[in-house]
């Protein structure tokens, strides 16, 4: 059974400055309660920091279940480094690997979010943005780049398939990104506002595949991207066509959509407008990540308590993920090693 108080969380999952709660934060969080928060580089110290870093961030909000985000991809994306984890490297690796020998690529995936899983399952991470089913195209902007599986959805599709899977069974929540496909930006959505124009019948051949197939995972991301065959206007984060006829329609997800990060260059309004319309446009949660407290106030003064069908899907997410299987880990790494001795 859930806790009673994550009815009055609100939607919302939130960053902070530092390597611990400054007081100003804490009141904040305290008073704001956001469903959940999200970890990155800057807020990682050594292991026992971390893990009190994590602590009393649920601690402000009352929730011992309150999730806890983190992108730990491997290769350039990977928030916690030696010696709280080792250097993993990139989704392309198990995907080369996958192109020589399905079996082995799929057992590489799987191994790599397993490590993962206790790695930030030791600090108290619960959830890993991961897996990466963006499928990139030709000259494609390197923002996705080596964090892609491959270049064949069919391929994203099965290795993505055992990365979840290798997360839960770690006892991970994985989170899908980004909805409905990353892979033909030509531009990084960090810093502008990319604009696809490929035909419908091109993106589900393509962009939406992999996601359809993983449909079923308990949470996903959304992409800054204006799909201009949907929606020539807004991005995918704040169309409510885009959510509702391809992620929610024919894409078929029905989990907790969070937005991607509202401070990115690639939406535009003020803080408040930004959160506004990620939340008209049907995402269940608004995703704020440098810690900023000026933009956290102006997101959280228009975000609402998670209520309906946003908190249903909160509440399935959190309630998918179990206790993690009792693998054993140095048997897991060694494999591991070996396997990517063995193709190098």
């Amino acid at each position: 059974m859930h806790d009673m108080s994550e009815s009055l969380s609100k939607a919302m999952i939130l960053g902070c400055a530092g390597t611990e709660l400054r007081p100003d934060e804490r009141a904040f969080f305290c008073d704001e309660r956001p469903w959940g928060f999200i970890l990155f580089a800057r807020n990682v110290g050594d292991a026992g920091q971390l893990g009190s870093l994590v602590a009393s961030m649920r601690d402000c909000v009352g929730r011992p279940d309150a999730p806890v985000f983190v992108d730990q991809e491997g290769g350039r994306v990977q928030r916690l480094r030696p010696p709280l984890a080792p250097d993993y490297p990139p989704a392309a690796a198990p995907g080369a690997v996958f192109a020589r020998d399905r079996a082995v690529g799929l057992r590489a995936a799987w191994l790599m979010s397993r490590l993962m899983a206790f790695d930030l399952a030791r600090v108290g991470i619960s959830a890993n943005c991961l897996p990466v089913l963006d499928v990139p195209v030709e000259g494609a902007h390197d923002v996705i780049g080596a964090r892609a599986y491959g270049h064949a959805p069919e391929t994203v599709a099965a290795i993505g398939r055992a990365a979840a899977d290798g997360l839960l069974a770690g006892g991970m929540m994985p989170v899908a990104k980004h909805m409905p496909g990353h892979g033909r930006a030509f531009a990084d959505s960090h810093l502008s506002l990319p604009v696809v124009d490929a035909p419908l019948e091109a993106l589900r051949e393509r962009d939406f595949l992999p996601f359809q197939r993983l449909n079923d995972l308990p949470a996903a991301m959304t992409a800054h991207i204006v799909f201009s065959a949907v929606d020539a206007q807004r991005p995918a984060t704040t169309s409510p066509t885009v959510v509702n006829d391809i992620i929610r329609g024919e894409i078929g997800f029905d989990g907790l959509l969070l937005s991607d990060d509202v401070s990115m260059k690639a939406l535009s309004g003020d803080f408040s407008e930004k959160a506004r319309a990620i939340l008209a446009a049907g995402c269940d949660v608004v995703l704020h990540c440098n810690g900023v407290m000026e933009e956290m106030r102006a997101v959280a003064l228009e975000v609402p308590e998670l209520a309906g069908k946003g908190l249903e899907r909160a509440q399935a997410a959190l309630a998918a993920v179990g206790p993690a299987d009792d693998a054993d880990e140095s048997a897991l790494r060694a494999e591991f090693a070996q396997l990517f001795e063995s193709v190098a």
